[in-house]
């Protein structure tokens, strides 16, 4: 008795065990007991296509970052410039930008393969084909950034400190809970419920691996607006939602946050029990990327990847393929794809909306509380 008062108190209110499975009468199938799981975000990264060198899909190099852009701008020839018309101008450009011609060339990247998904149901000519062959894929992201060293990891920093931010920083925790789950295999009807976690990633011995089985607490007193709901199925392992709103946080190396928005996103993950790996694919709103990466990353970091803010602005809006602005008619959002990966956690959800304690008087409205857990095994 004492020992389960114990494990009571250490799981807490609400813990959902979510990774013990259940067979049905034949064993063809499995389903999580409770008829849910729950992934954590590990890794993500913007979909691009590559091949050796780049020289396909960039075949006149990489565009200029700001530091490449001013030295264009402002030679050094004995011509005297005030700072409010050199670097102030152009840290302006960056916070207060908009959509009229570049003074500068930019490289879009060019061929017809990319990764993505066909999120229009169309087959036009700006459509790429995935290099397994499915026609129709809409990734005009890739076109903008697929020749930014930043993003296609040709010697940028982005991937590696986006990662490491995600992974370090709690405010970046995104979770997943899948509910109504009779099998990971087969199952014609699923709900995927995005939240923020609270919590640290588990780790293995290296630092670098993540473990299933770590534990995550829902937010729901900062992180209401960063739940969503969608609905979808379960095709031979693999999970697929239909279109949803997507908005998820995002902080850097000096706690500078932000937030990531896409609209008419869709999941294809494949699913086991300890894991979630595949493709979020969508139209990611152009103010809010600009936004974010200039919050979580100064001018003087997105050099050393070559990523300069204003012009990516200009090109995203170009090439933006979707959700018209009402008033304007122009498209405020672009198509873009994101390779993810998710490990297994136990998902703990409040009492209370706005409940941040853990201390006894928590512990004792835990007591009357509908708990949600696996029978030991």
């Amino acid at each position: 008795m004492a020992r389960s008062k114990l494990m009571r108190h250490l799981l807490g209110a609400a813990l959902v065990p979510v990774v013990a499975l259940a067979a049905t009468a034949t064993g063809a199938q499995e389903a999580p007991v409770g008829r849910s799981i729950a992934y954590a975000l590990t890794n993500y990264q913007w979909e691009i296509y590559q091949t050796p060198g780049n020289k396909v899909e960039c075949p006149t190099g990489f565009n200029d970052g700001p530091r490449e852009q001013f030295a264009k701008l402002f030679p050094e020839d004995g011509t005297k410039r005030k700072l409010v018309d050199t670097q102030l101008m152009r840290e302006n450009e960056i916070w207060r930008p908009d959509t009229s011609p570049d003074v500068l060339p930019f490289k879009e990247a060019v061929g017809i393969i990319s990764y993505g998904m066909n999120l229009d149901g169309e087959i036009s000519a700006d459509d790429f084909i995935n290099p397994d062959g499915e026609k129709g894929v809409d990734n005009q992201l890739y076109r903008a950034v697929g020749c930014i060293a930043n993003f296609n990891g040709a010697g940028g920093t982005l991937v590696q400190f986006t990662n490491q931010n995600l992974q370090k920083h709690l405010y970046n925790r995104v979770v997943m809970e899948l509910t109504d789950v009779d099998s990971l295999v087969n199952d014609q009807s699923v709900t995927v419920t995005t939240y923020r976690g609270r919590e640290p990633l588990m780790t293995n011995a290296t630092g670098q691996g993540f473990l299933p089985g770590g534990t995550q607490t829902v937010d729901m007193k900062f992180g209401k607006s960063l739940i969503h709901t969608f609905h979808g199925k379960i095709v031979d392992g693999v999970l697929l939602t239909e279109p949803g709103e997507f908005t998820w946080p995002a902080s850097g190396g000096f706690e500078d946050t932000a937030l990531h928005k896409m609209r008419g996103l869709r999941m294809r993950l494949s699913l086991t029990s300890q894991r979630a790996e595949g493709m979020l694919a969508g139209y990611t709103d152009i103010e809010a990327f600009h936004r974010m990466h200039n919050k979580v990353r100064s001018t003087h970091l997105q050099s050393y990847g070559q990523q300069a803010a204003a012009s990516l602005y200009k090109a995203m809006h170009r090439l933006a393929d979707g959700f018209p602005d009402p008033v304007s008619g122009e498209n405020t959002a672009i198509s873009a794809a994101i390779n993810a990966r998710f490990v297994q956690v136990y998902l703990r959800h409040p009492l209370q909306e706005t409940s941040t304690y853990r201390g006894p008087q928590y512990e004792k409205k835990a007591a009357s509380a509908v708990v949600r857990v696996a029978p030991a095994r």
